[in-house]
């Protein structure tokens, strides 16, 4: 890792080195349309997310039809995330983002149509959740794997940094105003809002230069797939920014138990908190993420945060101060965006483009169904043995599988991407000419 700035250097040097890099954000016209197009984009998707359980709770006032819309998400999400992968390999990524986005907004559509039924109706809601699984899982290969073919191979932690910010500005804005929608002027308007986002998301990401696939692409196929993956198990690296992700969101992602610990600790009140802090941790790493462009040791970020992520969740669970609480939250979304940074830093810098996209589709299945079911885990524990022995316990668990695995893999802890092959590969490659600004 490099030095930190000598103490000579001027105050506003020393500032420069701590805030966000923006050099992704001046070189490259094709990073700045995105990153405000998802912010604009997040924006109407946590629109819809509030408004849409909302929603099916006014219907049946039941937690378990609110909860099987979970249920109803996940499987498309694999599905179409794995083919996703496969499609952005073999289509333009331009094309494949324009028209996800295009079917969102129909969704959404949808959406409003049937909240303005005199008598709204409980079924498309459910097929409207699962058709917008399946396009984001349709989307986000294709969306990740353009990340490493417009902004240049040194930028490409300053771009995730980026991003991240954005990602979480959206959402902690999204959701509060969100809230504010739906209360006082109905889900109606809460939907129309989304459908006006993503009109405008669709005009903007018309305005990307386009991503063709290589000459040689072949069309999507299980084949194609099964060469990902098999790609992905041969490289202890990457194996092992996927396998620390899914070990620190299966025993460290008590989301689903707020509620219960907000009332184990007689503070009801502190619900909102609870699923704002981990947000406001991220961004704050987010704000003063400019020396991580300097680290080329990504692979501790992965497993730093990870444990970071697993030890603050544990503190959680065993203070009993809810103030104390909110701070362990904010610390564990901190260690979550320093992991998820060296994660996305390593995918762009040491998968071939030829891949990219099926790798991708491997990313989505790394990062979504770890959460779904560590919320499972979560809330059987706790009604086995209490909220906080829940929280705690996933917390040390997490730790330990995280520490396990960085010792089966020290490729992983010993990466570094002035010496990793596979990174020195991508490096020497020709790079698609980005888009000047």
């Amino acid at each position: 890792m490099s030095d930190e700035p000598p103490a000579s250097e001027p105050p506003a040097s020393r500032l420069r080195s701590i805030l966000p890099d923006l050099a992704p954000w001046r070189a490259s016209a094709d990073f700045r349309l995105l990153w405000v197009q998802g912010l604009i984009t997040n924006f109407g998707s946590f629109m819809a997310m509030v408004a849409l359980p909302l929603q099916i709770k006014e219907l049946t006032d039941s937690p378990l039809a609110v909860g099987a819309m979970g249920a109803v998400e996940l499987v498309p999400l694999v599905v179409f995330g794995l083919y996703g992968g496969a499609l952005a390999d073999a289509a333009d990524r331009r094309k494949v983002i324009l028209a996800t986005e295009a079917g969102l907004g129909l969704l959404a559509l949808i959406l409003l149509v049937n909240a303005l039924l005199p008598h709204p109706m409980l079924w498309p809601l459910y097929v409207v959740a699962a058709g917008v699984s399946a396009l984001a899982g349709l989307q986000r290969p294709a969306l990740d794997s353009l990340l490493a073919r417009i902004v240049p191979h040194d930028q490409l932690t300053a771009a995730a940094a980026l991003n991240a910010l954005r990602w979480q500005l959206g959402a902690i804005a999204g959701p509060s105003l969100a809230g504010l929608v739906v209360a006082y002027a109905g889900t109606a308007t809460a939907y129309a809002t989304t459908i006006g986002t993503f009109t405008v998301s669709v005009v903007m990401c018309a305005r990307l230069t386009p991503a063709p696939p290589a000459h040689d692409a072949r069309k999507p196929s299980l084949r194609g797939i099964a060469e990902g993956a098999r790609y992905a198990w041969s490289r202890p690296v990457l194996l092992g920014t996927y396998a620390i992700d899914l070990a620190a969101m299966f025993f460290a992602f008590p989301n689903a138990i707020f509620p219960f610990l907000a009332d184990s600790l007689d503070a009801d009140w502190s619900l909102g908190l609870m699923y704002a802090a981990g947000s406001a941790g991220s961004v704050l790493l987010s704000l003063t993420s400019g020396w991580t462009s300097r680290v080329r040791r990504h692979g501790l970020f992965v497993v730093v945060g990870a444990i970071v992520w697993g030890a603050a969740m544990a503190g959680a669970g065993l203070l009993g101060n809810v103030w104390l609480v909110l701070g362990c939250l904010a610390v564990a979304g901190a260690g979550d965006m320093l992991s998820g940074l060296g994660r996305s830093t390593i995918w762009n810098q040491t998968i071939p483009e030829e891949l990219r996209g099926r790798l991708a589709g491997i990313e989505v299945l790394s990062y979504s169904v770890g959460p779904q079911l560590g919320q499972v885990r979560a809330g059987a524990m706790a009604g086995w043995t209490g909220t906080r022995t829940a929280v705690w316990s996933g917390g040390v668990a997490c730790v330990a599988a995280v520490g396990l695995l960085a010792a089966a893999l020290p490729k992983l802890v010993t990466y570094d991407a002035a010496t990793d092959e596979d990174a020195a590969r991508r490096r020497a490659a020709k790079e698609p000419t980005t888009t000047a600004a």
